[in-house]
């Protein structure tokens, strides 16, 4: 895949990627709000059959009583009766018009179980409307000794739980919901983080700061950290004998072959035999150098670096080679986070591999293109040269330890870590390596490093 198609994805992964505590928290919170409304819409089912029953006694008690008080009132009585109640109780009796118009109560479920259980309640012809003659309120229709009447209710003595108040319960146990689950995400997760946090300094090789709590209540928790504390205590013993073994190696190997050298320059005639012998003691103490450079412990220093600068020392050696020929084209004051030595070091390495593997087959020069420009948090570098390529088969497997193409094999005088050690030393900066084959020819080493501010 391209190092630009690599970025992107990368991107777009950092904007959809949730952590294991939002994971947590949304699924958290999906379950306990999914609860809420399957139980307020249990309550509310629940509460219907009894709220409407009751409505309904509720007006069909005051109908009775307000009925039965006309009927054994005089006339007189009775006037005193209906001005009484509209005055303290807020219920009036009209008489009821044959060309009243009037607007039916059952207009959603609650009404009309309501009035099902009043028609039964106060018997044929009782009428229950919204609206009489375009005045609202919860307006009963019945009959006294023939007459028909009509008795005007606050419709409020009657209604069924407010909206309001089931938002406001609703919100309020939503709220407390969701702070208890981000409460039990953050301590599900804080083990977790504590565990990532402990392996990311593992991967920067600071062991001593990777030490996990051994104590712990939770048996599961305690077992990975007792793992995970071993395992660290076990890989820094590793770490210090390798750079025991390192320094055995650099002094016990070249050591004697310095002196090896020595002893070839004075002591044998033949000038060629003399030759080929300090080549092949210089190979093998290259050799060795690739080793050490690849088993090199993972600890780099960062820091805001001219790339322009760096390019320009590593040129400066090779510029005026006969076989080599460069083209740069750079943007000015490109500035990288990087370890400047170890920069170097890489790029120095690619024009190498550039120059020996690199040439074309017509004129026998290898031709670099170098390349730089800034993007975004990013600086991508593209070293290409404009010899055969790589086949595709080859090209995933460049960057191996010990694997060397065929065009290496031919003039075969390394170890074939080259590439290996580009890589591991690219991503040790925070960067990425890619290779792949230019669509004119040749091959390209695609490298995208850190971009600092200042210097």
């Amino acid at each position: 895949m391209p190092l630009e198609a690599r970025i992107d994805e990368r991107r777009d992964e950092s904007w959809v990627g949730l952590s294991l505590f939002w994971r947590t928290f949304f699924l958290l919170a999906l379950l306990l709000v999914g609860s809420i409304l399957a139980w307020l819409q249990t309550l509310r089912t629940l509460e219907f059959e009894p709220r409407a029953i009751q409505t309904a006694q509720q007006i069909a008690s005051l109908v009775n009583l307000s009925r039965a008080a006309l009927i054994h009132s005089d006339a007189i009585a009775r006037v005193s009766l209906i001005k009484t109640m509209t005055e303290q109780e807020s219920v009036r009796i009209v008489p009821r018009e044959p060309n009243d118009t009037y607007e039916p109560f059952d207009t959603d479920p609650l009404g009309q179980r309501i009035s099902l259980e009043l028609t039964s309640r106060l018997g044929p012809g009782t009428v229950v409307a919204n609206r009489v003659n375009q005045e609202e309120g919860l307006w009963v229709g019945f009959t006294i000794d023939g007459d028909h009447y009509w008795m005007l209710m606050d419709r409020a003595r009657f209604n069924h739980t407010a909206g309001r108040t089931w938002v406001i319960w609703l919100l309020t146990t939503a709220a407390l919901s969701l702070s208890g689950a981000a409460l039990i995400a953050r301590l599900i997760n804080h083990p977790l983080k504590q565990l990532s946090f402990a392996a990311s300094r593992v991967h920067e090789g600071d062991f001593e700061a990777s030490s996990l709590d051994e104590t712990v209540a939770t048996s599961e928790i305690r077992a990975v950290n007792i793992g995970f504390n071993r395992m660290t205590q076990k890989l820094a013993k590793i770490e210090q004998d390798r750079a025991i073994m390192l320094a055995g190696i650099s002094h016990d190997l070249r050591t004697p072959l310095a002196r090896l050298r020595l002893e070839t320059e004075l002591s044998v005639a033949d000038e060629q035999a003399r030759n080929h012998m300090v080549a092949d003691i210089a190979q093998l103490d290259a050799i060795i150098g690739k080793f050490l450079d690849y088993a090199r412990p993972g600890n780099v220093h960062l820091s805001p670096v001219s790339l322009n600068k760096v390019l320009n020392t590593c040129l400066f050696s090779i510029q005026h080679s006969a076989d080599l020929h460069i083209n740069m084209e750079l943007e000015e004051n490109l500035m990288v986070l990087t370890d400047e030595v170890e920069l170097g070091r890489v790029i120095t390495n690619l024009l190498e591999n550039a120059r020996r593997y690199g040439k074309s087959v017509d004129t026998g020069m290898a031709v670099v293109d170098i390349a730089a420009r800034a993007r975004d948090k990013w600086v991508l570098l593209k070293i290409r040269d404009h010899g055969s390529g790589v086949s595709e088969a080859q090209l995933a497997n460049l960057t191996k330890p010990f694997y060397r193409g065929e065009a290496a094999r031919t003039a075969a005088n390394g170890a074939g870590l080259g590439l290996a050690i580009v890589e591991k030393t690219i991503e040790r900066m925070g960067g990425m390596f890619a290779l792949s084959n230019a669509s004119s020819g040749g091959l390209v080493a695609n490298i995208k490093l850190q971009r600092a501010t200042k210097a």
